[in-house]
């Protein structure tokens, strides 16, 4: 595996945090965990249950000695999610997560969660949507009945 680093870049390696003066190439010569700097997630971007499940499979990557800690969270995580979400890519994203979280193959995870985001968005925004809708349509009717529009 060949990792290309801009200068400055960090990339975490079996818990090892590793950053480059200047642009270089690492390759990994045997197998390692790791992590680029541009996928690591803060914590204050943990915002929506598949990111905080990113975010705790993220950490059993990056740090060795909190793997299992992290990874019943994540699995925990996962449950509620399964419970909580209809949405047929979601159900089937989260399957797959778990079959390469049960292989060890965190990066795999990381990159499905990634791809899912845009449609926990647009669930998210319909919800928010019918929310906004239902709270105008609770102002704005009983006002229009009394004033004889409807």
């Amino acid at each position: 595996m060949r990792l290309h680093l801009k200068a400055g870049e960090k990339v975490f390696i079996n818990g090892a945090v590793l950053s480059f003066e200047q642009k270089t190439s690492v390759k990994l010569l045997n197998d390692a965990s790791f992590l680029l700097e541009a996928y690591v997630m803060q914590p204050e971007e943990t915002t929506t249950p598949l990111r905080q499940l990113y975010f705790y499979i993220q950490n059993a990557l990056i740090d060795p000695k909190s793997e299992l800690d992290s990874l019943q969270h994540a699995l925990l995580m996962l449950s509620s999610i399964r419970k909580a979400v209809e949405n047929e890519e979601i159900l089937q994203g989260l399957d797959l997560v778990e079959t390469k979280i049960n292989k060890r193959r965190y990066f795999d995870a990381l990159r499905i969660l990634k791809k899912l985001f845009v449609t926990e968005m647009a669930i998210w925004s319909d919800e928010q949507s019918k929310c906004e809708d239902e709270q105008s349509e609770a102002v704005i009717m009983p006002f229009a009945r009394a004033v004889g529009e409807n």
